[in-house]
């Protein structure tokens, strides 16, 4: 939630949240945060800091301020999630929650590029590795919890609506400037934003092997079965195309009152 409480954001993680963050930052203050908006501990309120908690919960609950929240084909961002968090080396120097990619190559046989993420390696068969270890995660809990990376957008949907939250708005990464124009027309701004000039905050581009193939080459039966299993919700409410995996675009409108009805429970 911005400062001025202009306007309230759910986090998404891998659907434009470092450019939706450093924007709001941005229409507060008229400058952008240094650095990673997600390392910022001032400047906007956020449910990780303590002292931001109690606002949030009132503002939300009463719905003082215009909501929403931003999606993506759950095709790309389970690619994007694989070679930014799998495969790449992270801010810190490090890789991704420690052991984590260890494990992997242990247990799934999957090859993440070498030491620094840079050499050649099976894309292909590595990414459908990881999509079995994701699927894991998230039906059985094992080897480990999900990751709020991989896990279901819909899941992080649901707890904003589940602790009194409305949403005003759900818009398409796809359609960025779109959605993210009718969200700023929609609320007064301490500063103006102009969405044309803002550049992107792509915050995990250069961590990880650039992807080889296009999306569709990823997917073959087996791993779009495993897609549709960890989220039939996401490509049913947010309206992607399950069938068709190159195609990445929306093929209809979202419908508020169906997120809110299917993910109020």
């Amino acid at each position: 939630m911005t400062e001025s409480e202009s306007v309230v954001y759910r986090v998404v993680p891998k659907c434009a949240c470092s450019t939706i963050g450093q924007i709001m930052y941005y229409s507060d203050h008229g400058t952008f945060f240094d650095g990673d908006i997600h390392d910022a501990k001032g400047g906007m309120h956020k449910w990780a800091l303590d002292e931001s908690q109690a606002l949030i919960t009132r503002n939300v609950q009463a719905h003082d301020s215009y909501a929403f929240t931003c999606v993506r084909n759950p095709y790309t961002r389970i690619l994007s999630s694989f070679f930014d968090k799998i495969c790449g080396i992270q801010r810190n120097g490090s890789r991704y929650r420690g052991k984590l990619v260890p494990l992997l190559i242990q247990k799934y046989g999957i090859e993440v590029g070498g030491e620094d993420g840079k050499q050649e390696f099976d894309q292909i068969k590595s990414f459908r590795r990881f999509l079995l270890f994701a699927r894991d995660t998230i039906r059985w809990r094992r080897p480990m919890e999900p990751d709020i990376h991989w896990s279901a957008q819909a899941g992080h949907i649901s707890t904003f609506i589940v602790n009194g939250g409305r949403y005003d708005k759900i818009f398409w990464t796809e359609k960025f400037n779109e959605g993210m124009g009718e969200v700023l027309s929609a609320i007064e701004t301490p500063k103006q934003v102009d969405l044309d000039t803002i550049p992107r905050f792509n915050e995990s581009e250069g961590h990880g092997p650039k992807r080889a193939h296009p999306v569709e080459d990823y997917f073959d039966d087996l791993a779009m079965h495993l897609v549709y299993e960890i989220y039939h919700r996401d490509f049913e409410l947010f309206k992607y195309d399950f069938e068709d995996p190159s195609n990445k675009m929306p093929t209809g409108e979202i419908d508020l009152d169906e997120v809110h009805a299917k993910l109020g429970d």
